[in-house]
């Protein structure tokens, strides 16, 4: 496998959300945006909304701006793209780069939340109903890509998230590519995640070197050999995609969950299996910190069809536990 990627330069690990256009870098020094603007029907809220698709403070693939925009850099069925999204006055501006731009562009109200059908939620608990009142803007993003949820998904597999967002930084800088556009230039730049057969060589030392056991590294291998196969889960309703995500040995309940939340916009696919979720559910709703994931599944079946939205809302209210166990140990084999 040596000699199949040229070197590259060490980068500093980014730290915070933030990253801004570099002001040294001349408009004319990238091709010109394409812009769409859009109205969206109610309030929005652009952090609400995209949260879910950033891995960490530093993911080389999302950022977030003083000015209140959102940046975001993935790998489309057209090729990279980069997405800058903006909201002022009730209308949104979204400006786009590179081969994927019009692809972004013409899925960006189902992005932002159009297919979502938050009327349709009705609250049972006054904490629910206390963290809608207080979220207006939440709406559930439907990317309509299943791969760049899928695989920083498998790395936060029975590990910390910090290991995981490590995994998926280091990952992304070493084999990905600069995002098209403004973005991808200055001194911290957004990078777009590898293509599936980029993913395919990663040499085992790399994975080693960046965090990731073989068991999750050979979960990913498995996924990008198929990853056709999986990006035509995007045209099936939540529950059949679901199923065909979990043919692919190490993709289980929690991982496809994950997925197509972000993928679909599911609005009733729940999270099991998670370490902290089903306490954090059962504190909330019935004050059970020691609660499962069948305790959680019963609590939340007055929100049938719409159990995800449910859960998110419980997780913006703050109404946690305080943490009495003792955190997961970090254990990083890029040090063994």
């Amino acid at each position: 496998m040596a000699g199949r990627f040229a070197p590259r330069p060490t980068r500093t690990t980014v730290r915070g959300g933030e990253v801004a256009v570099p002001a040294g870098v001349p408009r004319q020094a990238t091709a010109p945006a394409r812009v769409r603007r859009w109205v969206p029907e109610g309030p929005l809220d652009l952090g609400l909304v995209l949260g879910p698709l950033r891995r960490g403070p530093g993911d080389p693939t999302f950022r977030a701006t003083r000015d209140g925009s959102v940046w975001r850099a993935t790998r489309t069925p057209a090729g990279p793209g980069t997405l800058r999204v903006h909201g002022a006055g009730g209308e949104v501006t979204a400006e786009a780069w590179g081969p994927g731009a019009e692809w972004l562009l013409e899925r960006l109200p189902e992005l932002l939340g159009a297919a979502d059908e938050p009327d349709a939620f009705v609250p049972r608990h006054r904490v629910v109903a206390l963290a809608r009142h207080r979220r207006p803007g939440l709406r559930l993003t439907r990317t309509g890509l299943v791969l760049e949820s899928l695989i920083p998904s498998v790395l936060e597999q029975k590990v910390t998230a910090d290991e995981a967002y490590r995994a998926w930084r280091l990952l992304v800088r070493r084999f990905g590519e600069p995002a098209p556009g403004p973005a991808g230039t200055g001194e911290r730049p957004m990078w777009v995640m590898p293509a599936p057969r980029t993913w395919a060589l990663i040499p085992s030392w790399e994975w080693h070197r960046a965090g990731v056991d073989d068991k999750r590294a050979s979960t990913v291998l498995r996924a990008v050999r198929v990853a056709a196969r999986l990006e035509q889960a995007v045209g099936m309703p939540a529950a059949e995609a679901r199923a065909r995500l979990q043919v692919v040995p190490g993709i289980g309940p929690w991982t496809s969950a994950e997925v197509v939340q972000r993928s679909h916009g599911a609005a009733d696919e729940v999270t099991v299996g998670d370490l902290h979720l089903p306490g954090i559910i059962g504190w909330a709703l019935a004050g059970d910190r020691h609660a499962d994931d069948a305790e959680m599944l019963r609590l939340l079946e007055p929100y049938a069809g719409q159990r995800h939205r449910a859960a998110r809302l419980i997780l913006l209210s703050g109404n946690t536990p305080a943490r009495r166990a003792p955190k997961m140990p970090r254990v990083d084999i890029g040090l063994l």
